[in-house]
């Protein structure tokens, strides 16, 4: 039985959940700070189910739709689909499974979190099947990955506002920026297979720059998030942390260098999202 549950956890890499989870605390937190709502426990651990259901339903929706290139790719021909661990039909039950779940979460904490789910939804699942048609398939990952601030916002509050909404721009950047990063390695693949990525569009150096870019334009909307909520010196420690963090990963990987791009993609990116949240949420409550 632990067995089985190590497989599927490996096969949705459910500990890549620490890149929006954090994220999420932080719109929980901001709600509570406005004064729009007061903390709700039931409502706290709905939101972080929705989070690993939205999250594993999209990974192991695009293990199963990938399955075929996972096979031909010799870095990925060992994962549980291609190798034979778990089966197709499996893998997609627990994509329907965990869609269920999301959604029957969402109904327990409002209505309108309730009717945008299905949008969750179609954004963090119809991210698979864009890297057949379009090189901003990255940008679609920032997409869904960004609903996490706002999204744990609106569950208390059942409306938007700017402050979550500004956050939920700076995940779609940062998300946007480290996934291009991890494209890198299977550019000539992807070309290969007529895949589309911003490395096959753009060639690995040119990718780089424009990963630089969004991440650039990711700090800047960190410090503007400091002047715009009158943060203290907590969330200027925490946004100084991450962004010396993104800064960090574009010295271990050049275009022909790769290999340290799991440390830049998963390590860094990993500790960058933790740390900004716990200085983050620490303003919130104590200033």
């Amino acid at each position: 039985m632990f067995q089985t549950f190590k497989t599927y956890f490996s096969l949705i890499k459910f500990s890549h959940t620490v890149f929006a989870l954090p994220f999420a605390l932080i719109g929980f937190s901001l709600a509570i700070h406005t004064g729009e709502a007061q903390f709700n426990f039931k409502k706290f651990i709905l939101v972080v189910l929705c989070m690993v259901f939205a999250r594993s339903a999209a990974m192991a929706f695009n293990r199963y739709v990938d399955r075929k290139f996972d096979q031909k790719n010799p870095r990925t021909a060992f994962r549980e689909i291609p190798a034979g661990i778990i089966s197709p039909p499996s893998a997609l039950l627990l994509v329907i499974c965990c869609c269920l779940m999301f959604i029957i979460c969402t109904y327990f904490i409002n209505a309108l979190c309730f009717y945008l789910s299905p949008v969750a939804l179609f954004v963090v699942l119809g991210y698979s099947y864009t890297k057949r048609f379009t090189p901003l398939c990255h940008l679609i990952l920032g997409l869904g990955l960004s609903l996490a601030p706002i999204g744990a916002y609106i569950a208390l509050t059942e409306r938007f506002a700017t402050l979550p909404i500004l956050f939920s721009v700076l995940v779609f950047l940062w998300v946007s920026g480290f996934d291009i990063i991890y494209a890198l390695q299977d550019e000539d693949f992807d070309r290969s297979q007529n895949l589309k990525s911003i490395p096959v569009f753009f060639g690995k150096k040119n990718a780089l720059r424009l990963s630089e870019v969004f991440h650039t334009i990711a700090g800047i909307i960190v410090v503007y998030i400091y002047f715009f909520a009158n943060f203290s010196w907590l969330y200027f420690t925490g946004g100084l942390a991450f962004i010396t963090l993104l800064i960090y990963q574009h010295t271990l990987v050049k275009p022909n260098d790769l290999s340290k791009i799991n440390v830049a993609f998963g390590t860094t990116n990993g500790i960058a999202s933790v740390v900004f949240c716990v200085f983050v949420c620490s303003d919130i409550f104590l200033f």
